[in-house]
């Protein structure tokens, strides 16, 4: 059974920052995407970035220059830096990998983490 579990959110004033991480566990041939999520109340879960294996990113929407998303291989991890933080990053954030273990390839979720950004 894989797991994947997220750390590091927290209550931040507006221009702080803060570092998520997200471990999988499990038994893991190997991880090909990661990526962040979030959703804030009311609203759709959204794409935040991703990083393929070999380090490639690409950035959705206002985190762009913001958040920087990078990945440790050999620790089966993934991080958010997320500098400048506004009230509107206010959401739950979610990573998500794209997992081969014995059963083949399957995308996991972690179970969320808060982030909450005050004005």
């Amino acid at each position: 059974q894989v797991q994947l579990v997220e750390s590091g959110g927290g209550l931040v004033q507006a221009g702080g920052s803060l570092r998520l991480s997200c471990a999988a566990s499990g038994i893991i041939f190997s991880i090909n995407t990661m990526g962040w999520y979030r959703q804030a109340p009311g609203k759709q879960r959204e794409l935040v970035a991703i990083i393929t294996r070999g380090g490639n990113t690409n950035y959705v929407g206002s985190t762009k220059g913001r958040f920087t998303i990078s990945r440790d291989n050999a620790k089966n991890t993934v991080y958010l830096q997320m500098n400048s933080l506004k009230p509107e990053d206010t959401a739950v954030y979610y990573c998500n990998a794209q997992i081969t273990g014995p059963g083949g390839s399957r995308g996991s979720w972690g179970q969320g983490t808060q982030v909450t950004v005050s004005s």
